[in-house]
C-alpha cells in the first residue's frame, strides 16, 4: 500500500524512513496492525486518519517513545533498534509532539538551549543569547527569549516546540498536528519553510495533519491510516480531498460505511434561520493583565446576542487567552464589567460556580485536559463536576457514586465519547474524546451562554464536524455563543459576526457573510495601527 520509491534517489542529508509490518498492542487492543510505510528522502509525507487511527502510535514507535511488538524501523534502508528518543536524536530524527513538552519554569531561551541535550558545565549566556537571536532571524516567527511557557498562549507554545526541533537541524522531522493553534498565515509560513528545507535536501518531513488543504498544498506523498491499518498511500498529485476523506472514514460503498456515513460526517453545520435576540453576554471596557504584569486585554467591549455566534479572530498572543480566562473566572479582571442575561435576569457576572449554574453559562476552554478536567479522575467524575452536589447525585448530603456513573454512561453514549468505560482516567482518552467528554458535561442541560476557546485543537475532521454542530445547536436554540479561535476558516464557517482582536483590543467587526478574509487578515496582522 505504500507509495513506490523513486528509482534513483539523489544523495542528500535527508533520511529515508521505512516501517515494515509494524505492530503495536496495548493489552487486547491493537493500535498498529502490520503497518508498512515508506517516506522518501527530501519529501513532505502527510499522515491522515481519524482520532485513534494509529498515527501518533506509529510515529512514537519510530522515535523510541514506544516499542513495537512486531516489525522493523529502517533508516536509509538499514534496520535500526530505536530504543529511546535519545537514540532517535543521534540518528538525526526529531519530533514535535501534539502535547507540549516545554519546561514550564524555564524561559524560552533556556528551553531552546535545553533541547540541545548535552550542555557545558558553564554557560556563557551573552554568547548563547546572540546565537539564539540569530537563529530566530532565520525562522518565520519570533518569541520573547525571556518569557516562560506559562506566559505563552497555546499557539506560542506550539511555535516554541517547532523552534526547539529546527534548532537541532534534524534530518528527519516528524510533526504531530503542528498548525492546530496557528493562524492560516502562520501555518503557511511554517509549512512553507519546512517544505523548502525538504526540497533543499536538508531533511525529510512526516506531517500528521487533519487539514486537507495542508496536504494538497505542501505534501508530496500521503498515507491514510484507519483503525490501526495502512489503507491507502498516494502521490498527492494523484489524489484529491474527496478520495482521502472516503478512505479515512471507510466510505467505500460497503454496507457498514456507505455514502450516507460520508455525507453525515462531512455535512456543514446546520444553521437555523432566526432573528437575533437581546444581548445575553455584554463585556464593557474589560481590562486584564498578562502573566508578566503587562496589559493583555485593553478596555475591550463586545456583546453576544441570543441566537448568534460571535467569533473572535486574532493572531496568537494578542490577549485571547487572557480574555477567555478572565471571562470564565480563571484570571483576575483589573477593570470593566461583564454582564450576563437580559431584562430582569441581567446581572453582573463574576463566573462563580453558583452563577454558572443559575445563569446557564457554560465553557469549553483551550487545552481542556489542563483547564477543564482533572486528569487522574475518571471520565464519570469529570462529567459529574457540575452536578455532583445536587440530586440525583447527592441525596440527604451523601454522594451517590452509582448515580454519577449512570449519568456518565448516558452522556458518553449521547456524545459518542470513546473510552474503555466511565471509570477510565480521562487523561487516557484521545484529544477529541476529552473534548467530547467536556462538551457532554457543559451541554448536558441547555446553555444560555457558551464561551468556547479553540474548541477543535488537534482533532480529526469527523470530531471537528460533530463539535461544530454541537456549538451551532446552542446558537440554533437561542443561546449566545462566544467563539475564540485562531482558525479563520473555523470562524468564517460558524460565526454570525466576526470581531478581530489585536493588541488586546477589538479593532474590527464584520458580518460573517460579508467578511473578506483578506481584510480580516490585514486587521489580524495589525493594519489598524
Amino acid at each position: 500500500m505504500t507509495a513506490p520509491m523513486d528509482p534513483v534517489a539523489r544523495p542528500t542529508g535527508a533520511l529515508a524512513l521505512d516501517t515494515y509490518r509494524l505492530t503495536k498492542r496495548f493489552g487486547a487492543f491493537t493500535a498498529l496492525d502490520s503497518v508498512s510505510l515508506a517516506v522518501r528522502p527530501g519529501t513532505v509525507h502527510a499522515l491522515l486518519g481519524e482520532n485513534g487511527a494509529g498515527k501518533s502510535t506509529l510515529v512514537k514507535c519510530v522515535v523510541g517513545w514506544q516499542r513495537a511488538e512486531e516489525g522493523s524501523v529502517l533508516i536509509d534502508g538499514r534496520e535500526r533498534d530505536i530504543a529511546s528518543p535519545v537514540v532517535a536524536r543521534e540518528l538525526g530524527i526529531g519530533m514535535v509532539y501534539q502535547h507540549f513538552t516545554v519546561v514550564p519554569g524555564m524561559t524560552v531561551a533556556e528551553n531552546l538551549l535545553l533541547a540541545r541535550g548535552r550542555l557545558p558545565a558553564v554557560i556563557h549566556w551573552p554568547t548563547v543569547r546572540a546565537e539564539l537571536a540569530a537563529f530566530l532571524e532565520t525562522t518565520p516567527f519570533r518569541l520573547d527569549l525571556d518569557a516562560t511557557p506559562q506566559q505563552l498562549s497555546a499557539g506560542q507554545k506550539q511555535k516554541l516546540e517547532i523552534l526547539k526541533q529546527l534548532l537541532l537541524k534534524p534530518r528527519l522531522l516528524i510533526l504531530d498536528e503542528p498548525t492546530s493553534v496557528l493562524t492560516p498565515q502562520e501555518a503557511d509560513e511554517v509549512l512553507g519553510l519546512l517544505r523548502e528545507r525538504a526540497q533543499a535536501g536538508d531533511c525529510s518531513i512526516v506531517l500528521i495533519t487533519h487539514k486537507f488543504r495542508e496536504v494538497m498544498a505542501y505534501a508530496d506523498d500521503v498515507s491514510v491510516l484507519r483503525r490501526g491499518r495502512l489503507v491507502a498511500a498516494h502521490r498527492v498529485a494523484e489524489t484529491d480531498p474527496q478520495q482521502l476523506a472516503a478512505e479515512m472514514i471507510g466510505a467505500t460503498g460497503g454496507p457498514a460505511d456507505g455514502p450516507t456515513e460520508a455525507k453525515r460526517e462531512f455535512a456543514p453545520p446546520q444553521r437555523a434561520v432566526r432573528e437575533r435576540g437581546a444581548a445575553r453576554l455584554a463585556i464593557e471596557s474589560l481590562t486584564v493583565d498578562g502573566d508578566r504584569g503587562q496589559v493583555a486585554v485593553d478596555g475591550l467591549s463586545l456583546s453576544v446576542h441570543a441566537g448568534e455566534i460571535v467569533g473572535v479572530a486574532g493572531v496568537s498572543g494578542n490577549g485571547q487567552r487572557e480574555f477567555a480566562e478572565a471571562l470564565v473566572g480563571q484570571r483576575r479582571r483589573v477593570s470593566g464589567q461583564v454582564w450576563v442575561g437580559d431584562g430582569e435576569q441581567r446581572e453582573r457576572f463574576a463566573a462563580t460556580r453558583a452563577q454558572n449554574r443559575r445563569l446557564k453559562v457554560r465553557s469549553l476552554p483551550e487545552e481542556p485536559l489542563r483547564n477543564a478536567c482533572v486528569g487522574e479522575l475518571s471520565v464519570s467524575d469529570n462529567i459529574g463536576l457540575r452536578a455532583f452536589d445536587r440530586a440525583p447525585a447527592t441525596r440527604s448530603g451523601w454522594l451517590r457514586a452509582s448515580a454519577l456513573r449512570e449519568r456518565a454512561r448516558r452522556l458518553i453514549a449521547e456524545f459518542g465519547v470513546r473510552t474503555r468505560g466511565e471509570l477510565a482516567p480521562i487523561r487516557t482518552l484521545s484529544g477529541g474524546n476529552v473534548q467530547r467528554a467536556v462538551l457532554a458535561r457543559e451541554l448536558s442541560d441547555e446553555a444560555e451562554v457558551l464561551i468556547v476557546s479553540n474548541p477543535v485543537f488537534g482533532l480529526d475532521f469527523a470530531a471537528v464536524a460533530e463539535i461544530h454542530q454541537r456549538l451551532m445547536d446552542v446558537r440554533n436554540r437561542g443561546g449566545a455563543v462566544l467563539l475564540i479561535s485562531e482558525d479563520l476558516d473555523e470562524l468564517l464557517a460558524l460565526s454570525d459576526r466576526i470581531a478581530v482582536m489585536s493588541e488586546g483590543r477589538i479593532v474590527h467587526e464584520a458580518d460573517a457573510l460579508q467578511a473578506d478574509r483578506h481584510v480580516l487578515g490585514g486587521f489580524m496582522g495589525g493594519s489598524h495601527r
